[in-house]
């Protein structure tokens, strides 16, 4: 083992030993909180500007809509939030254009922001009509039993 094996078996050696932190993405966190007063407002930020990493708290009461950015997780501060015994969720809306069919009744909400509607799947595969395919084949005349049925 020559000069050079043995700089790479400490460099190795040095390097495990270190450890490497990966760098968080910052990231936005949007919440649906139920506030009534300014009271719910002040406790909800002061909660939430304690999680870890979070680095600007804004607050709109009229939308009852809480935005969090900074270095967090998204389960982080809805943990923290509901610790204020308020009525906490995700927000549930989005931009209509981002959604294929916005006014399918998954989607339409009428407590919904202006321009927003529910977040919702991908609606193609819902059926929309109540229709029974079986009462189309009971009288269809591929079925030889109809005339009997009529």
């Amino acid at each position: 083992m020559g000069v050079q094996g043995t700089l790479e078996y400490l460099s190795d050696l040095l390097s495990s030993t270190t450890k490497k932190k990966k760098k968080k993405q910052t990231q936005t966190v949007a919440l649906k909180i139920r506030m009534d007063c300014d009271g719910c407002v002040r406790k909800v930020k002061h909660v939430l500007s304690g999680v870890k990493g979070v680095k600007k708290v804004d607050v709109d009461m009229k939308q009852q809509k809480v935005t969090v950015s900074g270095y967090v997780e998204p389960k982080k501060v809805l943990k923290a939030a509901q610790s204020t015994k308020k009525k906490v969720e995700l927000w549930p809306y989005v931009p209509y254009t981002m959604v294929a069919h916005p006014y399918v009744s998954q989607a339409y909400d009428k407590k919904a922001p202006p321009n927003m509607v529910r977040k919702v799947g991908d609606t193609s595969n819902t059926k929309e009509t109540t229709f029974d395919d079986s009462y189309v084949e009971m009288f269809s005349d591929e079925n030889p039993n109809a005339c009997s049925i009529m």
